[in-house]
């Protein structure tokens, strides 16, 4: 029986490259293996696996009764919505510890890292498999991403060596240009729906009972959002009712100015005002030096809905 390896729902750069890559090792392993993802692909990932010549995973949303391994997310709400009756064997992850479980031991890999792919790194080490070069392209660009080409408060010392081993590899002389090539795909957003802007980087969460769910888009310069500001807090306001949320909050994060607008649609904005200690201007907030989701919104939401 094959063993699948997935990432989270709404798949990031990191989410697919870390599948990709997981399951390249397990191959390698003697265990037969398949990449796969729960939804579209965004337009970094695509331009990242065009330029290292690689195809997108398989789409597979059910797995019940079957082997798989959990890449980037131990979310319940972000897992494939039958993984409690899927035989999980694994997970590489570098988020908070979620609330998976499992009835037997597994293989776990959880690091507090600024990109899964480091510790996919560290996992082809530990096991002496030999990265090639195709591979290691797609594992850099995917730590890139997540760290925000280093600026992220989540990037650590693990992150930048392996980057810098990863280039090596992958025959690439400037990571860092590469990163900013990334981001400028990551900023195209005309002639894209306001829900599939919304949607591109989109994680629910549940935060002691209640559901919030948080978008982020990283752009060289926020000025791509001027003229739909307007739309994209309607969509908020509908994706909040659709499925029954607290609130939705979405990140417009600006990687030059090293900072994010929030743009907010909240049953109870005092809980978005004591979480980040400022008061909303029209249901929005500048949050200066905040590029990380994870390390600089979540933590800070999570203890206002406690």
């Amino acid at each position: 029986m094959a063993l699948y390896i997935v990432g989270h729902k709404i798949p990031d750069s990191d989410s697919i490259c870390s599948a990709i890559a997981v399951a390249y090792l397990k191959n390698r392993q003697g265990i037969e293996a398949i990449a796969c993802k729960q939804g579209d692909i965004n337009p970094e990932t695509t331009f990242i696996l065009d330029k290292f010549g690689l195809d997108t995973p398989i789409t597979k949303n059910s797995f019940a009764g079957v082997d798989t391994f959990i890449t980037d997310t131990t979310d319940l709400t972000l897992c494939p919505d039958d993984i409690m009756d899927a035989n999980v064997i694994g997970v590489v992850d570098h988020h908070k510890l979620g609330d998976l479980t499992t009835s037997t031991p597994l293989e776990a890999w959880i690091r507090p890292v600024g990109c899964s792919n480091t510790i996919v790194k560290e996992m082809f080490d530990f096991y002496g498999v030999e990265i090639p070069k195709d591979i290691a392209g797609i594992m850099l660009c995917a730590i890139l991403s997540d760290t925000v080409i280093f600026k992220s408060p989540t990037c650590t010392k693990a992150d930048t060596k392996a980057v810098k081993e990863l280039a090596e590899i992958a025959g690439i002389e400037n990571p860092k240009e590469l990163g900013i090539e990334m981001f400028k795909i990551k900023s195209e957003v005309e002639g894209t729906s306001i829900r599939d802007l919304v949607k591109r980087d989109f994680k629910d969460f549940n935060m002691n009972g209640t559901k919030v769910g948080i978008g982020q888009l990283e752009v060289v310069d926020l000025s791509v959002f001027d003229s739909m500001k307007d739309d994209l807090m309607k969509d908020l306001e509908a994706l909040k009712v659709e499925g029954d949320r607290h609130s939705v909050l979405l990140l417009l994060t600006d990687i030059m100015k090293e900072g994010s607008e929030l743009l907010i649609s909240s049953n109870d904005e005092s809980k978005i005002e004591e979480a980040f200690n400022q008061k909303p201007k029209d249901s929005k907030m500048w949050l200066d030096g905040v590029l990380s989701r994870k390390k600089q919104i979540v933590p800070f939401l999570e203890k206002v809905f406690k």
